[in-house]
């Protein structure tokens, strides 16, 4: 199998239950019968405080302040609203979700609901009193994120002192408790060499499942991404690593994978298709149709203060403007697999050539695609530039982040 096959297979996998799939969608008519159909998963930001400060973040450059977050009962009331919907999945993440005081009246919401609850945790402030009180109100199953196996290397990405120990810690807990544990591995050019170390400790944890997740260029990944991008030689090394380790330990671990967009030929389904299975809530309340969907500057994105969750799933301008396939230009419109990528990633779209309609330059057959590979290729080869790490004073002097204009080939 040549390199590129072996990026490319993986161009479908998603790295968490919190982007799950469904069927497929085409017409106008076939996507208006879709979102009469629940989606699957809710991801909940409940707020963007963190303690770390992880350079690769998918949350917005611009951070939701405190005085904006949903109060409690505005949260259980989405999460009432959520078990309604016949909303199977809510993933509590944010930001640190464990900074908000009231979280176990959001997870007994949740539970009450139906709904099975996931906590997206970098553990560095979890106390053992509090995560058993957690899984007595209903918590189902903890992810915890890991920057890295070395414990100098954790601490420089998520400049967070002794954050490795402490989170190794709180992995001992979850198994002990009996609850299913996920390792979250963000992969980039600082840790990769370590893929194998990854998941020789989710074993060793006694963790479910691993996700190799390697940074995707969005958010402050976007603007790091010279500081975090390996290079080509390196993403088909790790690549060929998780395809062994599979075959290995299939039964034991289940090892989830996604791969750097910039080094393939075929774009992902990103999120399954847009507005397809999944919803986005921010801290203040906006409904997304996934995480990096308020880079788009020209739609609008209804807030839960404001509307009920299904009429914004059913409704809403964001969620319709790229459902089915009638919104897409060529070479999309007449593409075999349109209904199978459904286009690629939006977000991508807009931030490399600047029209969220367009292919995704992750397509071959984008006239940006052989430029921003050449770009990825380029800044991988050169020494790692110094992180912007992911906190409000970098926030308010960053600002939007745009992306750079690429030519597209003639």
């Amino acid at each position: 199998m040549t390199d590129d096959l072996k990026i490319d297979r993986h161009m479908d996998a998603v790295a968490v239950d919190d982007e799950p799939t469904t069927g497929v969608i085409g017409s106008e008519e076939e996507s208006n019968m879709l979102c009469a159909v629940a989606p699957v998963g809710l991801l909940a930001e409940l707020t963007h405080r963190c303690p770390l400060q992880c350079p690769y973040c998918s949350n917005p450059v611009e951070l939701e302040s405190v005085k904006n977050e949903l109060t409690t009962e505005e949260w259980c009331s989405v999460m009432r609203q959520a078990g309604e919907m016949g909303i199977l999945q809510v993933h509590l993440s944010g930001g640190e979700p464990t900074a908000r005081k009231d979280l176990e009246d959001i997870v007994k919401a949740a539970a009450d609901a139906g709904l099975y609850t996931n906590l997206i945790t970098a553990a560095v402030n979890v106390k053992r009193e509090r995560l058993e009180k957690l899984q007595e109100l209903g918590l189902d199953h903890v992810q915890v994120s890991v920057q890295d196996v070395d414990p100098a290397g954790a601490e420089r990405i998520g400049a967070f002192k002794n954050a490795l120990e402490k989170k190794l810690e709180v992995c001992h807990w979850v198994t002990e408790l009996g609850m299913p544990l996920t390792i979250n591995a963000p992969i980039h050019r600082h840790n990769i060499h370590n893929v194998p170390r990854y998941i020789d400790l989710a074993v060793e944890l006694g963790a479910q499942r691993v996700e190799i997740a390697h940074a995707q260029y969005y958010g402050w990944a976007f603007l790091n991404r010279a500081a975090l991008i390996p290079t080509y030689e390196e993403t088909v090394a790790s690549i060929e690593y998780v395809e062994a380790a599979r075959e290995r330990l299939k039964g034991i671990l289940t090892i989830d994978m996604v791969v750097p967009d910039y080094y393939a030929k075929r774009p992902k389904p990103c999120m399954g298709g847009w507005g397809k299975g999944f919803m986005n809530i921010t801290p203040a309340g906006k409904v997304l149709p996934c995480h990096a969907a308020e880079s788009i500057p020209e739609l609008n994105f209804d807030n839960v203060r404001d509307k009920k969750l299904l009429d914004i799933w059913m409704d809403s301008e964001a969620f319709n403007a790229f459902r089915g396939t009638d919104w897409m230009k060529e070479p999309c419109r007449s593409c075999a697999f349109k209904e199978v990528d459904f286009g690629g990633c939006r977000c991508q779209a807009m931030a490399i050539s600047k029209d969220p309609r367009n292919t995704d330059p992750a397509c071959s057959l984008s006239p940006y695609h052989s430029e921003m590979v050449k770009l990825a290729k380029s800044e991988a080869a050169q020494p790692a530039t110094a992180f912007v790490y992911r906190n409000t004073r970098n926030a308010a002097q960053v600002g939007k982040a745009h992306g750079e204009e690429l030519v597209p080939a003639e």
